[in-house]
């Protein structure tokens, strides 16, 4: 199966895997994919993940049967990309979800791009 944008598509599989009440599930690998997953597990959306044969293993996290991320949005899409400069990046929920940009400086949080005034490109929307 051809996938023509694989950060949305790791997104769903996790939106999916809430849904339905699975402890973890498995997207393809890339670096990009990685520094995403490092930072929803630092901010506490998912509980690990682990690389082995190409693919990555998202272990999920729930607090009293609840999903910890009950919204993951890909923002930027490969038709329609939106680019946002430091001061106009979106605060998620008053400041209780996050935005996750990519930067030259890497892939961050919103919080951290506004900090270091850099802006780029907006991947997604987490709370």
């Amino acid at each position: 199966m051809v996938v023509t944008d694989p950060i949305s598509d790791m997104l769903t599989r996790i939106r999916n895997a809430y849904a339905v009440g699975k402890e973890s599930t498995e997207v393809g690998t890339s670096k990009v994919k990685v520094a995403i997953l490092s930072i929803l597990k630092e901010k506490g959306y998912i509980k690990d993940y682990k690389e082995a044969d190409g693919n990555i293993t998202v272990t999920l996290s729930y607090d009293n049967d609840k999903p910890k991320a009950s919204s993951l949005v890909r923002v930027s899409k490969p038709g329609r990309r939106v680019y946002v400069k430091s001061d106009e990046i979106p605060t998620v929920l008053s400041g209780e979800g996050i935005t996750i940009v990519s930067t030259s400086k890497g892939i961050i949080t919103g919080e951290e791009a506004k900090k270091n005034k850099l802006g780029g490109e907006l991947i997604a929307k987490v709370y």
